[in-house]
């Protein structure tokens, strides 16, 4: 009868700490200068590093998969220009820029240029200095907006059907905060 008490008052603090972290967490948010509105279905994660001044997940519904979005701002002059983050974001793939359906588009959205990237295939996950883990049928989508605070940088890898599925939420997100 104890273990049956314990048990249902752990689910329910556990079933409190959700719904409490989903109640914490913004609907928008400031990088650098700009403004994002967090779609509703993605879930707020509290960043460990300093680099990363945003971080959202992706989940879906049915498999429960994942696909992590992480924004970044280093400040003026800082972080590298526009083509070498494409070139280093479509380097994080095993395969050839050729075979992972690479595509950069240039928008221009308000006052600000985003340079949108896409790819597919095997991703090299991990820290930059550490051994890279290969996600075979992941893909990236990603937008660097350009602006005189330096540039913003975002990013979401997971799954492919899970990412390509979140695409057009992604660039939503990303052109509410230039408008």
């Amino acid at each position: 009868m104890k273990f049956v008490s314990r048990s249902r008052i752990v689910l329910s603090v556990l079933f409190g700490l959700d719904v409490l972290r989903g109640a914490g967490a913004p609907g928008t948010f400031k990088v650098s200068e700009f403004t994002f509105a967090r779609p509703a279905n993605w879930e707020w994660v509290e960043s460990t590093s300093q680099m990363r001044k945003a971080e959202l997940k992706v989940v879906d519904a049915k498999t429960q998969a994942t696909a992590d979005v992480v924004f970044y701002h280093f400040g003026q002059g800082a972080g590298g220009d526009t083509r070498a983050n494409v070139d280093r974001w479509l380097g994080q793939f095993v395969e050839p820029r050729d075979k992972i359906n690479a595509k950069v588009e240039d928008a221009t959205v308000g006052n600000h240029k985003v340079t949108y990237v896409s790819a597919e295939g095997t991703f090299k996950s991990g820290m930059p200095d550490a051994s890279p883990t290969p996600m075979p049928n992941y893909a990236l989508v990603g937008a660097i907006i350009e602006s005189a605070e330096g540039g913003v940088f975002v990013k979401m890898t997971g799954p492919k059907d899970l990412t390509r599925s979140a695409t057009a939420e992604f660039r939503k997100m990303v052109e509410s905060a230039l408008k």
